[in-house]
């Protein structure tokens, strides 16, 4: 019974190391999604306004 009270610490260590590998690939993920919108990258809809120079025809 002792055995399940007390968890052992290579379970504890090796969930701690993939909760912080989960939390930092989700950081990269945010961070190129943050990268992708300053850069103003074209949406990849196809609803919505037409772009500027397919209105115009000069």
């Amino acid at each position: 019974m002792g055995e399940k009270t007390n968890p052992p610490k290579k379970g504890e260590a090796a969930r701690k190391e993939r909760l912080a590998e989960a939390l930092r690939a989700n950081l990269q993920k945010r961070k190129a999604q943050t990268r992708s919108r300053r850069a103003g990258d074209a949406d990849q809809r196809s609803e919505g306004l037409p772009a500027a120079g397919k209105m115009h025809k000069g």
